[in-house]
Formats: C-alpha cells, sequence, structure tokens
C-alpha cells in the first residue's frame, strides 16, 4: 500500500535526503499570479469583491460580511451538550498552556545608570482564518483565538467560508465556538479573497454594514489560494507560517505497536488527499506489519477514499534506516509537522529532534490528541519549514520592544566609543549627537 524508500547502507547528507523523502503538495509560487486578481480585486472593490467571490466558488452570496450576533448566540444555544464539553474542555487546557508561554519583561544593567529593558506588547488587530472545505474547524478556531486573546490582543476578526446549507454563514459549530471564546465580529468570507479583505478591509462596504477595519496580522491554515494570498499581502500585514497540506512522521522501531502506528498514519491521511503519512523505521519486519494493518484497516473509515489517495501519493511512504541514530537524522532532515516517536527510551529520543513541528511521545500521545484536546497547538509549519518556523503559539501576537534608558554619566562613559563607531563609519552627525550633550551651550 505504502511505496518504500531503502535508505539502509546509504550515507547521505541533509540535503541529499530532503531530495529523495517523500514531500508532496503544490508550489506556492506558481499559485501567486492566479491568486494576485483576486486580491488586488478586493483590495480596490472591498466587501462587495469579496462576496463575489464567495458566491462565484462557494455557491452563496451573504447579506453582509459580518454574520450577526443573533445567529452566534443561535449557534451556541443549539449546540450538542457532547460538543460543547469537549469544546469547553480543550479550551481550558489550551488556555493554560498558552498563557504560560507569555514571557515577562525583564531589564538588563550594562553599567551604572545603563539598562534595556524588553517589554512585550500584543498585535492589536488580530485575523484569524478557519477553513470550511473537507471538514469542520472549530478546534482552529480555539487554536487561533485562545494564542491571541492570551497575548492581549484588543480585537479579534474570525473570517470562515459561507455555507449555502446554512443560509451563507459560516459552519454553525464554528460559529458557536466563537460565541464561546467571546469573539463577536464573524466575517462571512472564505478562501483568498478573506486573506485580501482582512489584509485591507472595506471603509464603505456596499453591503450598507459598519467599517470592515483591516487587521496587522493573519493567521490560520487554510488551502494553496489562501496559502498565496497571504504570500502576496505580507508585509501589508504580518502572517504566520504558510501552510501547506498536513503531515505526520513517525519514528519507530521494534518495540512499538503496529496497530497504533497504523491508526495514526490513517487519520492524518483523512485529512486531505495531499496530505502526508510516512514512516521511519530501522526494522523491515515491522514495516511490514504497519503497511498490512494499514491497508486492513483503511477502508472502514467514513473517508476511505480520501485516506486511500493520500497513502498511495508520492507524499506518503515508508523509509528504512540502518538504525535509531539514521532515523534521527532523517525526521530531521524530513522536519515534519507532526512527528510521532514510537521507540524505546521515547522521551530521551524526542529530545534529541531538532526540527518538528510538534512531537508526541509514546504510544499515549497521538497527533488527534493534539489535534483538539492536548493543550498544545495544532497550526504548526509544513513541508518541512520547521527547520526555520514555529507553530501558532502567546508569542505570534507579541511583539518584543526594547526601552533604553542611560543617564549623563552612563552615555558619557560610553561617548568615546559611539564617536569612533560614527567615525568609522563616516556618519558624523551621529558622535555630533553624542559630543553635543556634554559642551557647554
Amino acid at each position: 500500500m505504502l511505496h518504500t524508500i531503502d535508505l539502509r547502507g546509504k550515507q547521505l547528507t541533509a540535503s541529499q535526503l530532503r531530495r529523495v523523502l517523500p514531500r508532496g503538495g503544490a508550489d506556492v509560487a506558481a499559485y501567486v499570479d492566479k491568486v494576485a486578481p483576486m486580491v488586488h480585486a478586493v483590495r480596490d472593490g472591498g466587501a462587495g469583491a469579496a462576496l463575489g467571490f464567495g458566491e462565484q466558488f462557494d455557491g452563496v452570496r451573504p447579506a453582509t460580511v459580518r454574520v450577526p450576533a443573533e445567529e452566534l448566540a443561535k449557534a451556541a444555544t443549539e449546540l450538542d451538550d457532547k460538543v460543547r464539553a469537549a469544546i469547553e474542555e480543550s479550551i481550558k487546557r489550551v488556555r493554560k498552556v498558552h498563557a504560560e508561554q507569555k514571557p515577562s519583561s525583564h531589564t538588563t544593567t550594562l553599567a551604572p545608570g545603563a539598562t534595556v529593558t524588553e517589554v512585550f506588547q500584543p498585535i492589536e488587530r488580530v485575523g484569524l482564518y478557519v477553513p470550511g472545505g473537507k471538514a469542520v474547524y472549530p478546534s482552529s478556531v480555539i487554536m487561533n483565538t485562545v494564542p491571541a486573546q492570551e497575548a492581549g490582543a484588543s480585537a479579534l476578526v474570525v473570517a470562515s467560508p459561507p455555507q449555502k446549507e446554512f443560509g451563507g454563514l459560516p459552519h454553525p459549530t464554528v460559529l458557536a465556538t466563537c460565541h464561546m471564546l467571546g469573539v463577536d465580529e464573524v466575517w462571512a468570507v472564505g478562501g483568498g479573497q478573506a486573506v485580501a479583505l482582512l489584509a485591507y478591509g472595506d471603509d464603505e462596504p456596499e453591503t450598507g454594514e459598519a467599517v470592515l477595519e483591516p487587521v496587522d496580522i493573519i493567521t490560520g491554515p487554510g488551502n494553496i489560494f489562501v496559502t498565496a494570498a497571504k504570500r502576496l499581502v505580507r508585509g501589508v500585514v504580518g502572517t504566520d507560517a504558510e501552510a501547506g497540506p498536513t503531515e505526520i512522521a513517525i519514528l519507530a522501531d521494534s518495540t512499538a505497536n503496529p496497530i497504533y502506528v497504523a491508526y495514526d498514519l490513517i487519520s492524518q491521511a483523512e485529512h486531505d488527499p495531499l496530505a502526508a503519512s510516512v514512516l521511519i523505521t530501522d526494522d523491515a519486519d515491522f514495516a511490514a506489519l504497519v503497511d498490512a494493518e494499514v491497508a486492513a484497516r483503511f477502508e472502514v473509515t467514513r473517508n476511505a477514499d480520501r485516506v486511500r489517495e493520500a497513502l498511495e501519493g508520492e507524499q506518503s511512504g515508508i523509509i528504512l534506516v540502518d538504525d535509531l541514530e539514521a532515523g534521527i537524522a532523517v525526521a530531521d532532515a524530513y522536519a515534519a509537522e507532526h512527528l510521532e516517536i514510537h521507540t524505546a527510551n521515547a522521551r530521551e529520543v524526542a529530545e534529541r529532534i531538532k526540527h518538528a513541528g510538534a512531537i508526541f511521545v509514546g504510544d499515549y500521545s497521538p497527533v488527534p490528541l493534539g489535534d483538539y484536546s492536548a493543550g498544545s497547538n495544532h497550526v504548526l509549519p509544513t513541508s518541512g519549514t520547521a527547520r526555520f518556523s514555529a507553530g501558532l503559539s502567546t508569542h505570534t501576537f507579541l511583539r518584543p520592544v526594547n526601552l533604553i534608558e542611560y543617564d549623563r554619566a552612563a552615555l558619557e562613559d560610553i561617548s568615546a566609543n559611539v564617536i569612533a563607531f560614527a567615525d568609522a563609519e563616516a556618519l558624523p552627525a551621529h558622535g555630533e549627537s553624542i559630543a553635543a550633550r556634554f559642551k557647554e551651550n
């Protein structure tokens, strides 16, 4: 079922590994030119243009961009009790983790009267994108909203595609989750047009509603068109890491349970036909067991066709390695969005991993736990970008700012150095700015 790449006996560099490891996904750059006309149309045409694209792609045109407050309250009232309890528990756990991520201000004293204090200011207005394609994602509402709230953002806007079956509103479970989190500004706009409208806003919406204020940062996962639109508006607003198709890598040895591993590979493939499910192991017999379990079990899932396409795609597969050391090297080269460790001494192995969006340790910490209720964030870097990017967190919505405070004596003590630097860089006015403070007027 899963194709196999046998790296046993091969000594490959990190760059060579990146070329041979399975990885799918679309090239964002190839979509930028396709999405640019839409982004420019929304920049110039505002809400009317965005709703027009929604009518074209989603088959429905809401009367207004903003979802009425009564619809948010209604959705919360009608929410299934079991789903409500699950959402409440997830919010509690995610909030606890992200509250403890918030850094404290601190002061460094460099000399008597010379200090630099680092403080953290929240990004004020945040745009949070929640997809609405092949699945319903109230979990993404939580994962985007809670860290922004814990950072202290003063205004939050959730954008999610209008659903034809719900009269042009986003999915009611998404609306209910927004209401439970206290988010009262929800826009019924999806796709690249949502990203553009969040970035540019609309001072005079033709829908007759209040001004749609632009945001300062846009976060949240989406399809390739959403990602391309984010690339186009970056610089106008901040954005989080570009999200490609979701992926899981599992590093396992002969001590692992093949049934657990098989189910975890299947569960990730359920997201999208382009999702990547990769097993890294030094045990060929174990790999064969996992492959057999995957083949035997995936067809009973609700999304079997999607799972099959993902598992048989070039982005998924089994990587055979010589030993655990080689497996760790492969895992680091792959830099998975989600990395599960199913080995002896799993925690010790996990702490040796350098590159991964999030690391799930042992039999009882599977990725689906992280998707919903572990307390960690599920908006994570994909496509190998975990080598230089981090997942969404409270830090995403904070800006460190330095407060520099020197008194007269402290400045005089360092003045010769500053003047020397200014002269070396042929910027004499810089030095004169310092010297003027110690001359008699």
